[in-house]
């Protein structure tokens, strides 16, 4: 597909656009363009070109803001979140043993220190300051800490997270202030899995453990946490409200209130902020040129720690092949889609890991925009034009959807066109979006109803790959296009086990370009990230995974 002729779909995409916004009216409930989030350093580049804005004078105390959304939050417990639009707010509710600095390094937040690890590296001591309250004004002690992490490895937990603890053995409190994690074998990346909110044990423990995550009283209408802000009111489709948690155990926080406005899309989001009623949002690449033009705005930008991608449903027929799978990669231009769609504010990926990580793999097999030998590869695996130009095999038709969420306007883009593109080689594709917690109870398991989706992972601190790529995350897990290698099982259980880095990198890199090899995705690209901010609100650093990183820290000049 040439420059010019992206240009024209992408212009006949936003005419379509332009009718069907017409035709809507505005108390549609809201829909998102939010990014499922698992658990993976980067070098930031903000307004002082390191990801952090230079200091602007003392922290001003009170005044509310507002931030925009264009995804709805599914859940507010951070045991099952898979989801950002999640994430970012439970992160200002909750708080944590341990969280990463913006290069990544771990820090103490409940803790007072690092843990302290005995030798043979099967227990991890954490101390935690003492006099922390949650919002209802119980203090949290090593009780809560141990009744969280103790919900991972129940065996009725229902989340996600249980392959992240498959070592942890028990949990033990030694007393109000200390808890020590015992786990059954050694494993590289425990310190990173203590990064999850704790939970308030004296509400939440007479609630069975398979029941948690449906448990909406708490998960959606009354969560209590010990972060900065205190949950207040969520009407669906509009707003959520936090105010400040006056009992704070760190410093702030300075806003009084928060509150998120649920948009539409992107472009709903622009617009709040250009008429100024939001201070914070974070922009599509679409949008950075007609950000720039407001006065009353900035843009910080980092390179995310992350990757977009194109899922194909392994279970189907149609991609249990992987010359297939190379194929259908080699047929879309990905260079393109970073030049046009994302304005040239990415890079094309092509493994399913973060340039910015230490186990990026030096080399990975690379398949290029080839359409010619796309053709070729699908011949070889049996697929033939039939009468209509379609290629089939064994009278199958080679026909799919593609899904994405509904609001997000890039991957609706990158729908569109990979079916353009994947049309001009004899491929009928679909391109549809659904609203987000339909889309994920439709593909993720169990039902997994799905060909293929435009979707993107926020990844984890440490980059043990087995979340997303482990057989045994199938079921259960997030490995929800069900690729399985024995190859890449063996390899992922080893690599936790390795302690030196330089060695373990090795270990993940292999499985990386194995990965990388079988195209079970076609990697896009790895995006920058902007965050479009009022020039009155203050205290912001931008990191390269948590939108919601030292929130505390905000205040506004007014």
């Amino acid at each position: 597909m040439t420059k010019k002729s992206l240009l024209v779909l992408l212009g006949m995409v936003m005419a379509l656009m332009l009718v069907l916004a017409a035709c809507g009216g505005s108390d549609e409930p809201a829909s998102t363009d939010e990014d499922p989030d698992v658990e993976d350093p980067a070098e930031g580049e903000g307004e002082d070109g390191d990801g952090e804005e230079a200091a602007s004078g003392e922290p001003q105390q009170g005044g509310s803001i507002v931030l925009s959304t264009s995804g709805e939050p599914v859940t507010f417990n951070p045991l099952y979140i898979q989801d950002t639009a999640s994430s970012d707010i439970a992160d200002m509710i909750h708080a944590q043993l341990i969280e990463a600095d913006p290069e990544l390094n771990l820090t103490p937040s409940l803790a007072t220190d690092l843990p302290e690890i005995s030798e043979d590296g099967l227990e991890h001591t954490y101390t935690i300051h003492e006099g922390v309250l949650f919002h209802d004004g119980e203090e949290l002690t090593a009780e809560d800490v141990k009744f969280t992490y103790d919900i991972f490895i129940h065996e009725d937990y229902t989340g996600p997270r249980a392959g992240d603890f498959e070592y942890l053995d028990s949990v033990e409190v030694i007393d109000d202030y200390t808890v020590k994690f015992i786990l059954s074998d050694v494993d590289a990346t425990f310190s990173t899995r203590t990064t999850y909110g704790i939970l308030p044990k004296h509400i939440l423990e007479d609630i069975p453990v398979a029941d948690l995550e449906e448990h909406m009283e708490y998960n959606r209408n009354n969560p209590i946490g010990a972060g900065p802000f205190e949950f207040v009111e969520y009407v669906d489709g509009q707003y959520i409200e936090l105010v400040a948690h006056e009992d704070y155990f760190a410093d702030g926080p300075y806003l009084d209130k928060l509150t998120w406005r649920v948009a539409s899309d992107s472009n709903a989001e622009l617009l709040l902020f250009e008429t100024g009623e939001t201070d914070h949002m974070i922009l599509p690449a679409t949008e950075y040129a007609t950000a720039e033009t407001y006065d009353h705005g900035r843009i910080s930008s980092t390179l995310a720690l992350r990757y977009d991608y194109i899922g194909w449903n392994n279970e189907r027929p149609l991609f249990q092949d992987p010359k297939v799978r190379q194929a259908l990669t080699m047929a879309i231009d990905r260079q393109l889609i970073v030049d046009e769609i994302m304005e040239g504010r990415a890079e094309v990926a092509h493994a399913p890991a973060s340039p910015l990580s230490w186990a990026y793999p030096d080399s990975a097999p690379e398949f290029n925009y080839d359409p010619e030998g796309a053709k070729e590869l699908l011949a070889e695996a049996g697929w033939e034009p039939g009468a209509d130009g379609i290629l089939e095999k064994d009278g199958e038709r080679f026909a799919f959807e593609i899904l994405s969420n509904d609001g997000n306007v890039v991957r609706r883009d990158i729908g569109v066109i990979v079916q353009q593109m994947l049309g001009d080689i004899g491929i009928e594709v679909e391109a549809r979006q659904m609203e987000w917690g339909a889309f994920l109870e439709q593909t993720n398991p169990p039902n997994r109803d799905f060909d293929a989706v435009v979707l993107a992972w926020a990844l984890g601190l440490d980059p043990d790959p087995s979340a997303i790529w482990h057989s045994r995350e199938n079921q259960a897990g997030l490995n929800s296009i069900s690729y399985n290698n024995p190859t890449v099982d063996e390899l992922a259980d080893a690599n936790k086990k390795i302690v030196d880095q330089d060695e373990r990198a090795e270990a993940i890199s292999e499985i990386f370009q194995i990965v990388a090899e079988e195209q079970p995705y076609t990697f896009l690209f790895y995006p920058e990230q902007h965050v479009l901010l009022n020039n009155r609100l203050q205290g912001f650093t931008h990191h390269p995974r948590s939108n919601s990183y030292k929130v505390n820290e905000w205040y506004v000049t007014e």
